[in-house]
């Protein structure tokens, strides 16, 4: 069966690095963006094989209707899904937060990977027509903490997300379909570019990290494609994998 990878969000960061290791790896990508057309042409122009730019914002239901019916057009049934989409508004704390700030973020974040993995199962899932496939929604370490420091909402959208994906993978798992999450640790990303560009700053969150360094995306992207094969993941369903470097330093005992 061919496999056909649409991945939300694939312009830049660890979405970009799926496609380059799925591509590799002979499967026809699609590579969406919101914004960052530019990015996301010359990526697919690197790939090689099958892969096309598709636009749309996960926010938008028509958008993600159209992104996912162009991607079927273009490359034929589509058989996987990463959601890697996804935004991070202002660090605020509670008593700061802003109403459309919320809505934003909760509406990519969340509503917006409910939207694809809609669409995906309708595509994907044997008691529909399909062939069966797998997704793979991105979340984040601040998932399982709460975030750090002025984090929390966002860490609150990523904890949906982990929930959502386990309802989910039961819902259609005898239609042929697995979903798993990766939760990245602090990752050099576009995202993460202004506070990696400070050296202090970076020092400070290394600290706190077991391997005592930030990620790279590639090291999220690689667990991504583990859970995409079905050669090697075929039974891992409603689960997440941590690319977290080990999670997060706790105090040394009294003493040491």
């Amino acid at each position: 069966m061919s496999r056909v990878l649409l991945i939300t969000g694939g312009a830049s960061g660890i979405g970009a690095e799926v496609a380059r290791l799925a591509a590799a790896q002979g499967y026809a990508v699609a590579v969406n963006y919101r914004s960052k057309r530019d990015k996301a042409e010359a990526l697919v122009a690197g790939l090689g094989g099958k892969a096309i730019a598709v636009p749309g914002d996960v926010a938008d239901p028509s958008e993600v209707e159209a992104m996912f019916a162009a991607t079927e057009k273009a490359l034929g049934p589509l058989t996987h899904l990463v959601n890697s989409a996804g935004l991070y508004v202002t660090q605020a704390r509670v008593e700061d937060f802003d109403a459309g700030d919320l809505a934003r973020l909760f509406q990519v974040n969340v509503i917006g990977t409910m939207l694809c993995c809609r669409e995906a199962v309708r595509r994907m899932s044997t008691a529909r027509g399909g062939k069966g496939g797998a997704i793979v929604n991105v979340s984040s370490m601040a998932a399982t903490t709460g975030g750090r420091a002025g984090s929390s909402a966002y860490a609150a959208t990523k904890g949906a997300i982990d929930v959502f994906t386990q309802g989910l993978a039961r819902e259609v798992a005898a239609e042929g379909i697995r979903a798993n999450v990766v939760r990245p640790g602090f990752t050099l990303t576009d995202m993460t570019a202004a506070t990696a560009a400070d050296p202090r700053r970076v020092a400070a969150i290394a600290a706190t990290i077991p391997i005592g360094r930030i990620g790279t995306a590639l090291e999220s992207a690689w667990p991504i494609m583990w859970l995409l094969s079905d050669e090697q993941a075929s039974f891992v369903s409603g689960t997440a994998i941590n690319a977290s470097g080990g999670g997060f330093v706790i105090g040394a005992p009294a003493g040491r």
